[in-house]
């Protein structure tokens, strides 16, 4: 019987430890004690080793194909099936990076975003003690908070204040609503400031968010503003962003 090749053997056991890597980072994270940091490097460990594997197997192929070597060619598609895996999880989430500014605070108002109030000392409540958490006062980490408004308004130009013919009162419900429906946590409701603040929690990683809703009264009813800051990272690949989209459609549908 044919014996297979060190190489292929290697190959299609890389292939399986890149998604081993790739999926013991949000657990280790999660879960675990790991950091953000070590966590990330685990990925992109994962995304490297895939990519090799797949790289170093297709040019083997040819090798194989032209020797009739079948067990080992086998082992060569098993380990390039499993590095699919790592590239298909990150590359995109690379690629939405570099078409995204390196903000994580985005809110419908920039000239007055809404602030936080019970989240400013929950958040910090059982949190990772990481080498990074973002501060929730508007613009820190740039020059000025104009920068950032300038930032957003320039990749997101659609993130706009919505109006709603409800009163503040009703509306506060319907956010709270909302955005439990969403899968976020709570924490703050308040019907005398307009105000309801929640937490939330990324899938994958589980990654806590900051979201506030500011409701004011208009003359015709009321004005939604919505906020939403990342706690770790620099970049938010446009998190918020469509964070904030989902909360301001379902709110328009649950007015109709």
């Amino acid at each position: 019987m044919e014996e297979t090749k060190w190489w292929s053997k290697l190959l299609a056991t890389s292939g399986v430890i890149s998604v081993i890597l790739l999926l013991s980072a949000p657990i280790g994270y999660k879960y675990g004690p790991s950091l953000w940091m070590s966590s990330l490097g685990t990925v992109m460990l994962a995304l490297l080793v895939a990519v090799l594997v797949v790289i170093i197997s297709l040019v083997m192929l040819f090798y194989v194909n032209k020797h009739h070597m079948l067990r080992d060619r086998k082992l060569l598609y098993i380990g390039i099936a499993a590095s699919i895996l790592p590239m298909v999880m990150v590359v995109p989430n690379i690629l939405k990076g570099t078409s995204v500014p390196v903000i994580h605070d985005i809110t419908t108002d920039t000239s007055s975003p809404p602030v936080f109030y019970t989240l400013v000392n929950q958040r910090l409540v059982g949190a990772k003690e990481e080498a990074i958490v973002n501060d929730l006062t508007y613009g820190a980490g740039f020059d000025s908070p104009a920068i950032l408004a300038k930032l957003q308004l320039e990749a997101y130009p659609d993130i706009q204040t919505l109006e709603l013919e409800s009163d503040v009162v009703s509306v506060v419900a319907l956010a709270s609503k909302v955005l439990e429906e969403r899968g976020m946590e709570v924490v703050n409701i308040d019907a005398e400031l307009g105000i309801v603040e929640a937490i939330a929690t990324t899938f994958w990683f589980g990654f806590k968010d900051d979201v506030v809703v500011r409701i004011r009264p208009t003359r015709s009813g009321s004005k939604v503003d919505v906020r939403s800051v990342s706690r770790l990272g620099q970049s938010d690949l446009g998190a918020n962003a469509a964070r904030i989209r989902g909360i301001l459609a379902a709110l328009s549908i649950d007015q109709r």
